[in-house]
């Protein structure tokens, strides 16, 4: 079946000067996604009309900023647990140039290298793409099957029920000699991982960054699903291969055990099954200066911070490749990345210009997390809350260190003494305005709306949004193969930091040298689940626009997905945070009620 194109014009609903509305379907979306996890086939079940609601609302948002088109998947025919409506955005639109560009994409090629290639990885979880960026796709997926999931007894959706990355059914206990052997063919790999390849390469995809702390996932004593960086034949040599192994959801049990307190908080690498170790190329890391040698002595926030720098040095570079990323099943560590990426990009007004706050928090969530599968129902029976870790890390994202402009001047900018930089000059002339500072909290419920369509930005914004939309580049032939990656096994130059100026100091909220700074700094004694507290000081455009999102989702979390815990933690703790941000917002009074 041929996609359905689908485009709509820019909203015309954002205003300047009045509080961005919020959005009326977040609350039946997040409700929805903690009752049961989305499953394609189910769509039009128990709970249908919600779940088509939710559809239908992803597609209105991404008609505001882009033409795309609609791969079929209703059934769950090409993958159970990807959306029924699979969005491929073609090229930016806007009132006057939405008819412009055109994509180099054929959408009945696609989806026909899509059904080929989707039993290439876990759980048929093919390479899909979910962000457009300067004509590059930022796609998404599972890692490689194995042999045991290619030769399971009822294909791959046997070896994969339940809900968790290690949750596996009972498999014989075959290596892999013995199913090539009992197959008789053993150019099975070469078919299936050559149409994946096809599928990369048409969508330009070169890098691929693989989360997992393990090289293959090994159940009952055989290999059950493996990766790029250890295909024995080196089918994937020609792209650039990074592994930055990343905890999986069990890990963040501990997070909220630690009353989500994410400072301090150390995966332990020694560990028996961990052993992918961090290899990243050389070349992409001269600019971050950031000691990579160093990444198991991170806490959870310095190692988030680090890779989501990576990954938007990698996405802001200069070529037209395109990115994947994904870990084992691609529902957990997968959407916290690519969520923090779109919020990130969209913080800096690159990306889904014309949506608000609200809107953009309820595209990731609806498309990024429930339409992808991630299963909230299993995480929070856990206690494994990477949902709710991932929107309240916005916090620590909120600098310019973090903003693709500040990458994209560093490139344009001539090499220089260390002095002030061109964005320091910006925040004086921005603090020297009449803004006095405040020590009152780490972020603000700001009151004013942030601007949300192109052409309503500081001047920090000008000449660096990207004129016009780019079409998709297409894959060159020509390409030269990836350099070797290299294990980090030594350090790399301290991070440049900027005067401490009294007038820049608000500015650093957050920092990978030092990733308690903003609680430190901000925070008086307050918990992740406090209300927000207005504050005085002057704040950056992608800072206010990240504050507003984290702030709406804290408010509809806590009173949805939230305050329906009943039974406490060992410590009892989450239960008087929750009873303390409820009061707060004024979802209960100051004595004990009920809601």
């Amino acid at each position: 079946m041929a996609g359905t194109r689908a485009a709509a014009s820019v909203g015309s609903s954002a205003s300047s000067g009045n509080p961005p509305p919020q959005e009326p379907g977040l609350g039946e979306l997040l409700e929805e996604f903690s009752r049961t996890q989305y499953r394609a086939k189910d769509g039009s079940g128990t709970g249908g009309s919600k779940v088509e609601r939710i559809e239908k609302r992803c597609l209105e948002l991404f008609g505001r900023d882009y033409c795309f088109s609609v791969i079929p998947n209703v059934n769950g025919d090409i993958c159970g647990h990807y959306p029924r409506h699979i969005v491929f955005l073609e090229y930016e639109s806007s009132e006057k140039e939405k008819d412009t560009f055109e994509s180099t994409v054929q959408v009945s090629k696609l989806q026909d290298l899509i059904n080929r290639s989707k039993m290439a990885r876990c759980r048929g979880r093919f390479v899909c793409p979910v962000i457009l960026f300067k004509g590059k796709h930022i796609c998404r997926s599972a890692t490689l099957a194995g042999w045991g999931e290619l030769y399971g007894r009822s294909g791959y959706n046997y070896f994969f029920s339940g809900g968790a990355d290690d949750a596996w059914a009972d498999v014989e206990d075959v290596t892999e000699e013995d199913c090539a052997l009992r197959s008789g063919d053993t150019h099975l790999f070469d078919k299936v991982r050559g149409y994946d390849i096809r599928l990369l390469r048409y969508l330009s995809v070169k890098y691929i960054c693989d989360l997992m702390v393990e090289n293959k996932k090994v159940k009952f004593g055989m290999n059950v699903t493996s990766s790029e960086k250890v295909d024995k034949a080196q089918r994937y040599a020609d792209f650039t291969l990074l592994s930055i192994p990343y905890p999986g959801c069990e890990f963040f049990k501990e997070y909220k055990d630690r009353d989500y307190m994410a400072e301090g908080l150390i995966f332990n690498w020694k560990q028996d099954y961990v052993d992918a170790p961090l290899s990243i190329p050389d070349f992409l890391t001269h600019s971050l200066n950031i000691d990579w040698s160093q990444y198991q002595s991170w806490d959870l926030v310095q190692q988030t911070q680090n890779y989501l720098k990576l990954l938007l040095s990698i996405v802001n570079s200069d070529d037209d490749s395109g990115l994947l990323v994904h870990c084992i099943s691609g529902w957990d560590r997968t959407p916290l990345f690519i969520s923090l990426l779109r919020l990130s990009l969209w913080a800096d007004g690159l990306i889904h210009t014309s949506l608000k706050p609200a809107e953009i928090l309820y595209l990731t969530v609806a498309y990024d997390w429930f339409l992808f599968g991630h299963m909230l129902v299993d995480r929070l029976s856990k206690g494994e809350e990477i949902f709710f870790f991932c929107f309240n890390f916005l916090k620590h994202i909120t600098s310019e260190e973090f903003s693709a402009l500040k990458i994209q001047r560093r490139k344009s900018l001539p090499a220089r003494d260390a002095g002030f930089t061109l964005e320091d000059i910006c925040m004086l002339r921005r603090k020297d305005r009449g803004s006095t500072t405040s020590l009152g909290s780490d972020f603000s419920l700001v009151m004013e709306s942030s601007p949300g369509a192109t052409g309503s930005f500081t001047y920090e914004a000008v000449e660096l949004v990207p004129a016009g939309a780019q079409t998709q580049a297409a894959w060159r032939k020509s390409h030269s193969s990836s350099p070797q990656s290299v294990l980090w096994n030594r350090p790399q130059p301290s991070e440049d930091r900027l005067p401490s100026h009294q007038g820049l100091v608000e500015a650093k909220s957050s920092s990978s040298s030092s990733s308690n700074h903003s609680d430190n700094f901000f925070r008086m004694g307050s918990s992740p689940l406090e209300v927000p507290k207005p504050r005085i000081a002057a704040l950056s455009n992608r800072e206010t626009r990240l504050q507003e999102v984290r702030s709406a989702f804290l408010a509809t979390y806590s009173s949805t997905v939230g305050l329906r815990a009943v039974a406490p933690s060992p410590s009892g703790a989450i239960g008087g945070l929750l009873e303390q941000f409820a009061r707060g917002v004024g979802l209960r009074g100051t004595s004990s009620g009920t809601l």
